[in-house]
């Protein structure tokens, strides 16, 4: 067997990884011309670092990356309304990491080129088109110009291609654009003095304006972090498409982010120092799509935000890519043949993202922080009596269920 990839991000690169351990021949296409480190920081949630251990990436993740300690949900005016351990200190058996999308991706490509071989990666080729027969799967790569570069066959075609995926739109011509909910979201990182415990995370207000700080590695000094921050306000009402068109490298302006820092205080950290000490900066409108019906038709396949791009809460969009590559894998490892494997892989994973997509719309775990606020949007002096803690409980422990990364909870935690 042998597998056609579209796409050389995240998830594409840990598909080829998942099939090479299984003993499946594949080839990677990227439109790009390199695969490169782009983004600023994510969180990698432990049912995913579990994924990416087995693949023997635990040692590389842990050179490039921060084990992540603790979380903090806060009010916009800094009072505390949850706070929980993350990885191994919430009984997990592997970390979860805070990193460096770009350090996440490259430690994955590099185990591609090392396992596979080079030759296995094709950039500069964008997906044309493909067909497909009884067979197999034809696939046709152009270069910007327009201008043919490659012809592929396979026995199954994955897109692993974005938001913006051609496999997806050639599926469902009639889809449309992304659905923007009118937030847009700005992120960067900059050396920093550590704070609390050098491995914390805060996550500060709720859906309309919120504010995000984790380390994701070392910084120039044993006191310092690489820190990464984000501010996601609400700046329309998503009636009308987003101002700029959604993508990892469009740099953000000073001008229009600073009217938003000074609405956050935060006890921790001096946020509008660190987010001025930024020399630069990146916006992504916060677009996702719904759910499709179905992912697979006949021999191709969809896969990581292609099939189920998702808001970015609960830290959950890189990790669910992880957790198809891996069920994807084992189906075409079982399966007698590939159309039966991308049903099975199908079958599992649509309804579950497609929950995760859902709940992510209404704020995800970090929906706790809007539940207090909308209770007492200027402040309280007992959170349990303005919502209970097994209130509380519920919708942090309830997401983690439904995204698969919950853990076996001994004691109440502060």
């Amino acid at each position: 067997m042998k597998a056609i990839i579209v796409g050389g991000g995240i998830g594409g690169l840990t598909t080829a990884l998942m099939l090479r351990a299984r003993g499946i021949a594949c080839e990677l296409f990227e439109q790009a011309e390199t695969i490169r480190e782009l983004g600023v920081g994510i969180n990698t949630l432990p049912h995913a670092i579990r994924e990416l251990a087995g693949l023997g990436l635990l040692d590389a993740l842990d050179k490039v990356a921060i084990r992540t300690y603790e979380l903090f949900y806060l009010t916009r005016h800094g009072q505390q309304v949850w706070h929980e351990k993350r990885g191994l200190d919430a009984g997990h058996d592997v970390p979860q990491f805070s990193v460096h999308r770009g350090r996440l991706q490259g430690v994955i490509h590099q185990a591609v080129v090392e396992r596979l071989g080079s030759e296995a990666i094709h950039t500069g080729c964008r997906l044309g088109a493909f067909t497909q027969d009884e067979g197999g799967v034809t696939a046709y790569f152009f270069d910007r110009a327009g201008q043919h570069v490659h012809t592929a066959r396979g026995d199954i075609l994955i897109g692993a291609d974005g938001i913006h995926s051609k496999v997806r739109e050639t599926l469902f011509p009639n889809e449309g654009p992304p659905c923007w909910n009118g937030l847009m979201l700005w992120r960067g990182a900059a050396d920093w003095p550590a704070f609390l415990m050098g491995r914390s995370m805060i996550i500060a207000g709720g859906l309309n304006a919120k504010a995000v700080i984790y380390p994701i590695a070392e910084g120039s000094s044993p006191a310092s972090r690489l820190t990464n921050w984000a501010v996601m306000v609400r700046i329309g009402d998503g009636a009308s498409p987003p101002p700029r068109r959604e993508g990892w490298s469009n740099l953000g302006r000073r001008e229009e982010l600073m009217p938003h820092v000074t609405g956050f205080s935060i006890p921790q950290v001096d946020f509008a120092a660190l987010v001025g000490a930024t020399p630069e900066f990146w916006e992504y409108p916060c677009c996702d799509r719904d759910p499709l019906p179905y992912w697979s038709s006949g021999r191709v396949t969809l896969l990581g935000d292609a099939a189920h791009p998702m808001y970015p809460v609960g830290s959950n969009g890189a990790s669910q890519a992880v957790l198809d590559a891996r069920c994807l894998a084992d189906a075409l490892a079982r399966s007698e043949h590939p159309r039966q494997a991308l049903v099975a892989y199908e079958r599992q994973r649509l309804p579950m993202t497609a929950d995760i997509v859902a709940s992510n719309r209404r704020g995800g775990p970090e929906g706790v922080i809007d539940a207090v606020e909308q209770i007492a949007p200027q402040g309280f002096t007992d959170v349990d009596a303005i919502l209970s803690y097994e209130a509380r409980e519920a919708i942090v422990r309830g997401y983690a269920a439904k995204a698969g990364f919950a853990a076996r909870v001994v004691a109440r935690q502060s």
